[in-house]
C-alpha cells in the first residue's frame, strides 16, 4: 500500500510538473467559462429560472486553472465585474493569486471578456466602438475587444487582443449560422489590431479568445491576412493524447476547435515549442463546453557586458 501511495504522489508530481510554465517564460491561457453568471439553466435535469452557475461547476473550473497556472489569463462568458471579483477571490483561496483584474462591458450585457494577470499591464484599452456594415444597418462587435500591454525583459513590448466573436445562432434567415456577421465581426477587430500595433511599430502581438469559428474559417482568415499582409498565424494546439479539440457541442455530439492563440510573425518564434496545450483531465467538461489552451512564451534573454 505505502509503495501504491508513493507511485501515485509520484505520479501528481510528474502531471503538475509537466503543467508548469516553461523555466524563463510567461504562460499565458485562454477559458471560455460556459456562463459564469446568472440565467435560465437546467440544474439536475431541473429549469431554474435566473439561477448561478453551479458550485460544481466553478469548482472544476477552478481546477482546470490551477492546473494550468498561467500568469495571464483570458476569460470569455464572464458575467458583470462582482462575477470576475468571485472568481479571483475564490481562486486567491485555492491558492492562485492574480493581483490584476481587467473587465470589458461591451453591448452584450450578460456575457464578457476580461482577463485575470499575475503581471502588470502597462497599458489597457477597452474597444467597445467597434461596428461594421451588416445587412442594411450597422451593428456593434457584441462582445468588444480587449487590449493589454505587457513589458518584456529588455524593455520590449507585446500586446494581447482578447475577443469572443458572435456564436453559430440566429435568428436572420439571410446569414445562416451567422457566418457573415461574425466574419465581419473579426475583420472590423482585425483593422483596429492593425492600428494598434504594426501602425504604431509594434510588431509582438496576439488575439486570443473564442472565435466561434475552425481554423480554415473566413473569420479566422481575417486574422491571419489583409490582402497580401501576412497579420499572424494560429498556434497550434493539443491535449494529452495528441485531440485538438476545444468545443464540445452536447446537443450533435461534434468536437471543434474554435478557441486558441492567433501569434504575429515576429513573435511567433518565442512560443515556446511552437505549439499550445489544452487542459484534459476526467470530469473537465463539467466545469465547461470549452476546454483551456495554454501557450508558454519566452522572455528574451538579457545580453550582458563583461
Amino acid at each position: 500500500m505505502r509503495f501504491v501511495l508513493s507511485r501515485c504522489c509520484f505520479l501528481l508530481v510528474v502531471v503538475f510538473c509537466s503543467l508548469s510554465a516553461h523555466p524563463g517564460s510567461i504562460r499565458l491561457a485562454t477559458y471560455n467559462l460556459n456562463n459564469y453568471l446568472v440565467m435560465d439553466r437546467h440544474v439536475a435535469a431541473v429549469w431554474r429560472p435566473s439561477y448561478p452557475k453551479p458550485e460544481a461547476d466553478k469548482a472544476i473550473v477552478r481546477q482546470v486553472i490551477k492546473q494550468a497556472l498561467p500568469d495571464i489569463l483570458a476569460v470569455q462568458e464572464i458575467g458583470t465585474l462582482p462575477f470576475l471579483e468571485e472568481l479571483r477571490a475564490d481562486l486567491a483561496q485555492a491558492g492562485v493569486h492574480y493581483p490584476y483584474a481587467i473587465h470589458l462591458a461591451a453591448v452584450d450585457q450578460l456575457r464578457h471578456v476580461a482577463v485575470l494577470s499575475k503581471l502588470a499591464p502597462t497599458a489597457v484599452v477597452k474597444h467597445n466602438d467597434l461596428d461594421f456594415k451588416y445587412q442594411n444597418g450597422r451593428k456593434r462587435v457584441k462582445r468588444g475587444m480587449l487590449e493589454l500591454s505587457f513589458e518584456r525583459s529588455g524593455g520590449s513590448v507585446f500586446k494581447l487582443f482578447v475577443v469572443h466573436l458572435k456564436s453559430r445562432w440566429t435568428d436572420v434567415k439571410a446569414d445562416p449560422e451567422s457566418q457573415q456577421r461574425r466574419s465581419r465581426e473579426a475583420e472590423a477587430c482585425r483593422n483596429r489590431i492593425i492600428e494598434r500595433s504594426y501602425d504604431l511599430g509594434v510588431t509582438d502581438f496576439m488575439v486570443v479568445g473564442d472565435f466561434n469559428d475552425h481554423p480554415a474559417s473566413a473569420t479566422l482568415r481575417r486574422f491571419y491576412r489583409k490582402g497580401d499582409f501576412n497579420i499572424g498565424a494560429l498556434v497550434p494546439a493539443s491535449d494529452s493524447r495528441g485531440e485538438q479539440w476545444t468545443y464540445f457541442y452536447n446537443k450533435q455530439v461534434v468536437y471543434s476547435l474554435v478557441d486558441g492563440f492567433i501569434v504575429s510573425g515576429p513573435l511567433m518564434p518565442d512560443v515556446v515549442a511552437g505549439d499550445g496545450h489544452i487542459v484534459d483531465f476526467p470530469g473537465v467538461l463539467q466545469g465547461s463546453d470549452h476546454r483551456l489552451v495554454y501557450i508558454d512564451l519566452t522572455e528574451p534573454v538579457l545580453e550582458t557586458t563583461d
